[in-house]
């Protein structure tokens, strides 16, 4: 019987087989894979559907003459850049775009401003803090229509309640056409969305101001960093992020806003509150010209993507600092 024999010096252990072992590290590394992205192909798949589709149709239907006719015929007349073209020497466009501008910048402006500094007075504890940022969600929770309709009682010249109280109270000695008078009514329309995006500014500006630790603040003391200057050196700098996240957000939200002006003037006094929004929603839904709705709408989505754009890189570079 032969007697199997080690070798002085050699290894007692059976050589491994290390390619089968790199063969199922390997099969297993893609399975792995393979899980990943059956578990993000939905969402793909409702983004592109819900998303990607429809921004794509849009963009087809710009280079389109499609009309009402469309609907029935099927045809649409490949008409290149005509819409473009058409809606950009409309002689609403001009006007258009300078509401769009004031509308945009305003409504920002004081709804970063006021939420900023309702921010910096709920991070004062009192009684009752929590109940009153409850209740400032009120205008943000509510439907647009809903708080659009309730503003337009408020503001209607003869039987409001504004000039009523205005009235009452000696400030004015006749009505303000708030709703009626070109010159009046956009500032009105601006009012009435500052007071619909407070909360939404307050909640993440609040939220932020929570982050900066309180003892930096306490340091800043020990130094002199106090009131404004604490705020200039402690809490403007911890709160830049937040803040420009925010104004971003403001602009894409707020350069589209269609509901408040169509439920508080449609567009009118004499197209005084006109913006791109309200004029690609008639030219779609009044006048049937959806090729030409279309580029109205695209073209916000371009200045959209401009100001998005001069975001990242912003951020980015305050990152890379």
């Amino acid at each position: 019987m032969a007697t199997l024999t080690r070798t002085p010096g050699t290894p007692s252990t059976p050589p491994t087989n290390t390619a089968g072992r790199g063969w199922v590290r390997g099969r297993h590394h893609r399975g792995e894979t393979l899980t990943k992205v059956l578990f993000v192909l939905p969402a793909a798949v409702a983004m592109i559907a819900l998303f990607g589709y429809p921004v794509v149709k849009n963009l087809l239907m710009s280079l389109q003459d499609y009309g009402l006719k469309t609907f029935f015929t099927g045809v649409a007349p490949w008409v290149g850049l005509q819409n473009y073209r058409t809606v950009v020497t409309d002689k609403l466009f001009s006007d258009a775009m300078l509401n769009t501008a004031l509308f945009t910048i305003g409504s920002i402006a004081f709804q970063f401003a006021i939420g900023l500094g309702l921010a910096l007075f709920f991070r004062n504890r009192f009684p009752l803090s929590g109940v009153l940022r409850s209740l400032l969600l009120l205008p943000w929770l509510l439907p647009l229509i809903v708080s659009s309709a309730t503003w337009r009682s408020i503001l209607e010249q003869d039987s409001g309640i504004l000039n009523r109280t205005l009235m009452g109270l000696h400030l004015i000695g006749d009505p303000v056409p708030w709703l009626n008078s070109p010159s009046v009514a956009l500032i009105a329309v601006i009012g009435v969305n500052i007071w619909i995006g407070i909360p939404f500014n307050v909640t993440l500006l609040y939220a932020g101001l929570a982050e900066i630790p309180d003892e930096l603040y306490e340091a800043g003391q020990l130094d002199g960093a106090t009131g404004w200057r604490a705020f200039r050196y402690i809490t403007w700098p911890n709160l830049r992020s937040v803040a420009s996240v925010l104004l971003m957000l403001g602009v894409v939200y707020t350069i589209k806003v269609l509901d408040i002006i169509l439920g508080l003037t449609g567009g009118g006094p004499a197209n005084a509150t006109q913006t791109l929004a309200t004029q690609s929603y008639e030219k779609s839904f009044v006048d049937f010209r959806f090729g030409q709705g279309a580029a109205l709408s695209n073209i916000l989505i371009a200045i959209s993507f401009v100001f998005a754009i001069f975001y990242l890189r912003g951020t980015r570079r305050a990152a890379d600092e």
